[in-house]
């Protein structure tokens, strides 16, 4: 079932959304070479904290049956991580592709969103991947109007990363988001035109577009959390929660330096 928001509850989404894009400002300006990611989620947890929010991934069950509960507020992938890198003291070193994806809880309600980045000199095609990517994502956001059908947003996406050699994972997608962190409905980053649920005012999701630099293919490590590519290359993910309006589609997390 796919749930509308309230108009309080957007707005308390659009506060949760403003925490959260602070967060991953703070985060990327901060990630630099001899950095830890375990650093980095200690400063999200503080920040999160500090703003009044619950830090919304800490917890959460696992993608499979024996893996413990999600033990932080962020989860940082990096380089042939695609999501749910667990952050630990891992040195980020020159080159490194970080994705950080994070999650805010404010008043119960949640806003979700991820961006990636590169440390140091990016490696080759990297920067590619992470602007197409980039690029699916707000390809998708400008497909989501009112009326429009969620297949529409999931071929958006589709149709910039086929224009190139990259991969889209298809094992994970996106989803709505707000009063739980997985709502109805899921959002493949890929799909048919004019299939799936007409989107309406009130609906609030949460796209992310995952691609590879190489194969698609992907697995989950022993950890039960951890998802790379299975030919060992870079992946990119970036993440925006909207919320459909009657006109278009409003990013909840949006970025200062996106504006």
């Amino acid at each position: 079932m796919i749930i509308l928001k309230t108009r309080k509850e957007l707005d308390v989404m659009r506060e949760a959304g403003r925490v959260l894009a602070g967060v991953l400002t703070r985060l990327r300006d901060m990630a630099a070479t001899d950095v830890t990611t375990g650093e980095l989620d200690a400063e999200a947890d503080r920040m999160i904290s500090g703003a009044g929010g619950v830090a919304t991934f800490r917890g959460q069950g696992g993608l499979v049956a024996h893996a413990p509960s999600y033990p932080a507020a962020t989860c940082i992938s990096i380089n042939e991580q695609v999501i749910h890198g667990i952050p630990s003291d891992r040195v980020i070193r020159d080159g490194d592709l970080l994705s950080i994806d994070c999650g805010v809880t404010l008043k119960n309600l949640i806003a979700d969103s991820a961006v990636s980045f590169v440390v140091g000199d990016p490696p080759p095609g990297t920067v590619d991947l992470m602007d197409t990517t980039r690029q699916s994502l707000e390809d998708g956001i400008a497909a989501a109007v009112p009326g429009a059908r969620l297949g529409d947003v999931s071929f958006a996406v589709q149709s910039r990363i086929m224009t190139t050699d990259f991969g889209i994972v298809r094992e994970f997608c996106g989803h709505g988001v707000g009063r739980n962190l997985h709502e109805d409905p899921p959002i493949p980053n890929y799909g048919r035109p004019g299939t799936g649920p007409e989107l309406r005012p009130g609906m609030t999701l949460a796209i992310e577009p995952m691609v590879t630099l190489g194969s698609p293919a992907v697995k989950v490590l022993d950890d039960g959390w951890t998802v790379v590519t299975s030919d060992g290359r870079q992946a990119a993910h970036f993440e925006h929660t909207i919320a459909i309006t009657d006109g278009p589609a409003e990013v909840l997390t949006r970025r200062v330096d996106e504006v």
